[in-house]
């Protein structure tokens, strides 16, 4: 059960801004419960949508630091959709799997345990330890390394809001005939 009541577009205390937005969204209860953030729930689905489906960086590579910052904070709803997500952009069943062990799970390769390397220590330390971060940056170019550490720090926030608000899974059959990958931007 939520703490807070899930947001309507039709609830008159919503921000107009917000109010416009909810019905665009795909009916999930994150963007629910983020309506109530009024101006910042436009800002939080830009730059969800920016790191998501405009980036650079491998999706399976970017999914794999979500997923295990979500498993990290313990975000059953973050780990739940973004293990979604992962299958969608084709990372195989044992790697989502693997990720509840991280990088020390021998599913993954060189360049993924260095990710979950990564994305382990930025989740529990915010600050990457020197050895880690010279490795990532030997993988990565400025722009795939930049995406990775946002995109760590945004779920990690997200983490924290989902489970804030302790925001519920959907039933299957809302979930049914989501697709939660877009093909192209816009």
């Amino acid at each position: 059960m939520p703490r807070i009541p899930y947001a309507d577009a039709n609830d008159s205390s919503l921000d107009p801004d917000a109010a416009a937005l909810l019905p665009k969204m795909q009916p999930l209860n994150v963007f629910k419960m983020l309506a109530h953030g009024g101006k910042a729930f436009g800002a939080y689905t830009r730059l969800a949508t920016a790191l998501l489906y405009k980036g650079k960086l491998d999706p399976i590579l970017r999914e794999m630091a979500i997923v295990r910052a979500g498993i990290l904070c313990g975000a059953s709803y973050e780990v739940f959709q973004h293990e979604r997500i992962s299958r969608d952009v084709g990372m195989s069943e044992d790697k989502v799997q693997a990720l509840k062990v991280g990088a020390d799970d021998p599913a993954f390769d060189a360049t993924e345990k260095v990710v979950l390397r990564l994305t382990d220590e930025v989740v529990k330390n915010t600050k990457a330890s020197d050895e880690t971060f010279a490795a990532a940056a030997a993988i990565f170019d400025h722009q795939e390394l930049v995406e990775l550490i946002m995109c760590i720090g945004f779920y990690v926030m997200t983490s924290a809001f989902l489970e804030n608000f302790e925001v519920e899974i959907e039933p299957a059959e809302v979930l049914e005939g989501i697709s939660m990958t877009r093909k192209g931007g816009d």
